[in-house]
């Protein structure tokens, strides 16, 4: 083929792009944005109808997520609890994913400042990188040069620290899927039953000292055309609507907290700081209140729960790297969102009318490999 220069390697990715070709890939993927290097295993599936699998694993944990998207919208599925979420979305064609061939390839097409380089086997582009995590700037692309898939990502700050690297082991262009391959209901009962998994229960119930936030839900579901068990939803909202405890009873609240384990994160926005902890009653589950005031004012709920049934819910899913979290409210004219995510079983729900998207993801990113106090 001879020496290739990147607006002809370019103008073949696009076309690549422009066939919608299935495809199915495996591979690892190392995040450096916490305190620890964690390592998940990484299963990628797309049609040319645009529908979506994701599989995410924690290498250590032993525990995944699936992200679907087919005819019926976006979901996250936790098949161990038999529990499924549903989302009116347009993810991820709204969103990045550094293990997505169209994010990396739309990433290089677009950047007309793009650095290009050769390798043995591969085609290397160093573009700007487009993700939700604004700590992400650059990224280097290695594509096979025969097929022009991925075979590796690497992702850094503005400093070149290296915080997230894709490694794809499995590669392939128009595969074929079973018809029910995207389907919820595969997913959830093909699913190893004994697989250890986490869990993000219905946003219908609300936090302590956020009054608000039964209204966002709720023109939330009519806006996206979510449903839920109504019944279920008014009684979840009623036992959530716990109060803070007096400041006597302090020293009794934090030893109550105590015993399911208080996750604090390492990073906070400037000039804000801690203003303190208490327990709370989530439906039958306990939790534990923190709230934060400084220059942004948000408070995080904290419970291990118990299984649920099946809930649908509303909302914008936002990738944490680590994890899936759901982003609500985020039109809401009042300011008032809610960013639910889980993590090493506990369910975390950030609630701020202040904080940017951004510092609510740095906050819930920084949340990971702590562990409870």
């Amino acid at each position: 083929m001879g020496k290739r220069d990147a607006g002809s390697i370019v103008k073949d990715l696009d076309h690549v792009m422009g066939k919608s070709s299935s495809y199915q890939a495996s591979g690892s993927m190392i995040l450096n944005t916490g305190q620890q290097p964690q390592e998940y295993q990484v299963e990628v599936a797309f049609s040319p109808e645009h529908f979506y699998r994701i599989s995410l694993t924690n290498a250590t944990k032993d525990v995944t997520q699936i992200v679907l998207r087919n005819e019926e919208g976006v979901f996250v599925l936790t098949p161990h609890l038999k529990k499924s979420f549903r989302f009116q979305s347009e993810w991820p064609e709204n969103q990045g994913q550094v293990y997505l061939f169209q994010s990396l390839a739309k990433s290089i097409i677009a950047d007309k400042d793009r650095q290009f380089t050769t390798e043995k086997d591969a085609y290397v582009f160093d573009v700007a990188a487009n993700y939700q995590n604004e700590q992400l700037s650059r990224q280097k692309i290695w594509l096979n040069k025969k097929t022009l898939a991925p075979s590796q990502v690497q992702v850094s700050d503005a400093n070149q620290n290296v915080l997230v690297q894709v490694t794809f082991t499995n590669f392939e262009f128009d595969t074929k899927f079973d018809k029910d391959y995207f389907q919820m209901e595969r997913n959830m009962t093909s699913w190893n039953m004994q697989q250890t998994m986490p869990t993000m229960s219905d946003v219908a119930a609300t936090g302590a000292d956020h009054p608000s936030d039964k209204s966002v839900t709720d023109k939330n579901l009519s806006a996206t055309g979510g449903q839920s068990d109504q019944s279920k939803t008014q009684a979840d909202s009623k036992a959530a609507g716990a109060t803070k405890p007096d400041a006597s009873k302090s020293a009794q609240t934090t030893a109550k907290a105590q015993s399911i384990g208080i996750v604090e994160p390492y990073y906070l926005p400037k000039d804000v700081v801690k203003q303190d902890i208490s327990d709370m009653k989530l439906g039958q589950d306990a939790a534990v209140l923190l709230r934060y005031k400084g220059k942004y004012n948000f408070n995080l709920i904290e419970v291990r729960p118990q299984a649920k049934a099946v809930a649908l819910q509303p909302g914008d899913i936002v990738d944490l790297g680590f994890t899936i979290g759901v982003l609500t409210g985020a039109d809401a004219k009042d300011g008032a969102r809610t960013l639910t995510w889980t993590n090493d079983g506990v369910e975390y729900r950030m609630f701020s009318g202040d904080m940017p998207t951004n510092e609510m993801i740095q906050v819930a990113m920084a949340t990971d490999g702590q562990s409870g106090k």
